[in-house]
């Protein structure tokens, strides 16, 4: 099975490389990849320690990242080595300071497995939510590395729970623990034989806590709002956008914040076209009286956290479409109200917020526009909705804790 998971793989390989000479972002990911073998060469000694994260994407990322920061307290003379999947990932954090090194997953080939792990020659390893490459594991396995998945989730039609799921069963068994996030993981590991697996809960929620002790300051927002509500529509796209044109445009006395997901020319130039009330950039705000405009639109990257506090109302992008729910606990956790598209039913945080009440979940335009109404000019039922949410995060604190007491205690014992 090995020998055809291989096969399969390197064919992959080939196609990605003619679908890159098309597609920007498959250029990324392909070319990405060319000089990660050197990257690690250059950085990693044969005598240094290490301790391997990998995360497929952004939002692995911030899950894993209070995870890194305290493996960085407790093994200071380690190295971390961060890999990722997604360019989308990458790209953002390739300069990130919580790794030592920060480069792009090798695909999934035996050479590539074996040559990885002699290079990096971890002690420890942690998977970030999912991502179960099999090459990958059965190396970890064979080197006898504490391999650990953290906030897990697993689903009853992912291929571990399949009749002809063995081979990636197998894989599994690499992991010297799971902590998942709700007892249906945990549940669904026990029916094909895991009983290793502690619930842990969601280290989004203590990234996202911690959020709330740094300096969220950001004194060009606060020009720009000047004392009124204000609207932050975050990670944004084009269809959620769409529905939200006319009532920005008629909108009175509110402020309006957008940092869309797609930072190109051609899309920030089409928002502004729809938007009939003064726009400003973030690239062309120095200079300017931002208390005049009534939007501004977010046309950089790293600060959408920052900017989620100073928001009285939030909508979440990606509930519109296929790619995914954006992340709802930042603006949350900042005790603000967030409203989100209907395709939120693989986010537990999402389903779960949705039937407290801290999130709105609309399926239309007409929807939307009456959500936002009541919340921009309703402030008793606004500060409801927005306490719910900042009491769910609250409550839902601790994932980072219970991975380390279990880690440490058992390393101690190793």
């Amino acid at each position: 099975m090995f020998f055809i998971y291989s096969l399969l793989t390197h064919i992959a390989r080939f196609v990605l490389s003619i679908v890159a000479l098309f597609n920007p972002k498959i250029k990324l990911f392909v070319q990405g990849r060319k000089n990660v073998f050197t990257t690690l060469a250059q950085h990693i000694k044969p005598a240094d320690k290490t301790i391997w994260f990998h995360a497929a994407s952004l939002g692995e990322y911030e899950q894993g990242l209070p995870i890194m920061e305290r493996v960085r307290g407790l093994y200071p003379n380690h190295k971390i080595v961060l890999t990722f999947f997604s360019p989308s990932g990458y790209e953002v954090r390739k300069n990130t300071k919580a790794a030592d090194v920060t480069v792009y997953l090798p695909l999934d080939t035996l050479a590539n497995a074996e040559k990885f792990m002699q290079l990096v020659h971890p002690d420890m390893a942690f998977f970030v939510k999912y991502e179960f490459w099999p090459n990958y594991l059965n190396e970890l396995k064979k080197a006898n590395v504490s391999t650990y998945l953290v906030s897990g989730l697993f689903r009853p039609n992912q291929v571990f729970f399949k009749w002809y799921g063995g081979f990636y069963r197998e894989a599994l068994k690499a992991f010297s623990h799971f902590f998942v996030q709700y007892d249906n993981s945990k549940q669904l590991l026990g029916k094909i034989g895991f009983t290793n697996v502690t619930i842990s809960g969601d280290t989004r929620y203590d990234r996202v806590s911690e959020i709330l002790e740094r300096d969220n300051n950001l004194p060009f927002i606060e020009e720009f709002i000047n004392g009124k509500v204000t609207v932050v529509l975050g990670s944004s796209w084009p269809k959620d956008e769409n529905l939200m044109f006319d009532f920005i445009n008629s909108a009175v006395n509110v402020k309006f914040i957008i940092a869309p997901h797609t930072l190109s020319e051609d899309h920030i130039n089409d928002i502004k076209k729809n938007i009939h009330r003064q726009v400003v950039l973030f690239t062309e705000k120095e200079g300017k009286s931002l208390a005049e405009y009534d939007v501004i639109i977010i046309n950089t990257i790293g600060i959408l956290g920052k900017i989620y506090s100073y928001a009285d109302v939030a909508y979440v992008g990606g509930g519109f479409g296929t790619a995914g729910l954006h992340n709802i606990l930042e603006p949350a956790a900042f005790g603000v109200p967030v409203i989100i598209g209907p395709n939120h039913k693989k986010f537990p945080e999402a389903v779960a917020l949705v039937q407290m009440g801290g999130v709105i979940a609309v399926k239309d335009k007409a929807e939307m526009e009456d959500a936002l109404s009541s919340l921009i000019y309703n402030d008793d039922y606004r500060w409801e909705k927005g306490h719910i949410a900042g009491t769910f995060v609250s409550m839902n604190r601790g994932a980072v804790n219970t991975i380390f007491n279990y880690i440490t205690n058992e390393q101690a014992t190793v």
